[in-house]
């Protein structure tokens, strides 16, 4: 997304599979975000926010190791947090209330995901 000065959106794309991530890359980019990088699990995406600095992270549920939530409430407690959009293959309703309770801008599921619904989750 860029914004009205002519500034791309610094995205971050966290997610498992790589068949997603490239995707995804490709579709956002396309629609006007500046894709930081892609990254497979929880820790490697606590380190690029750290070193890239995105303005929105576009967040798997399930990951290896830590897993979506628990990298979400970890940025949101950093001293300049992104917005943070959570994904998943799985429906909203197999995560019950876990997905009020995280500090994010909402969730997504993977089929849904678009530079507009993720610019309308992250600016609202």
């Amino acid at each position: 997304m860029v914004d009205p000065v002519g500034v791309a959106t610094r995205l971050l794309i966290v997610d498992d599979h790589a068949g997603f991530r490239q995707f995804a890359r490709m579709m956002l980019s396309c629609e006007g975000f500046e894709v930081t990088d892609a990254v497979a699990d929880g820790e490697s995406a606590l380190d690029a926010v750290r070193e890239q600095h995105p303005d929105v992270v576009l967040l798997d549920v399930q990951l290896p190791g830590i897993d979506g939530f628990e990298v979400a409430e970890r940025l949101a407690a950093g001293p300049v947090p992104p917005k943070v959009v959570l994904t998943s293959s799985r429906s909203a309703c197999d995560y019950g209330t876990r997905l009020q309770r995280v500090h994010a801008s909402g969730f997504l599921p993977k089929q849904e995901v678009s530079g507009q619904a993720i610019t309308a989750l992250a600016t609202a």
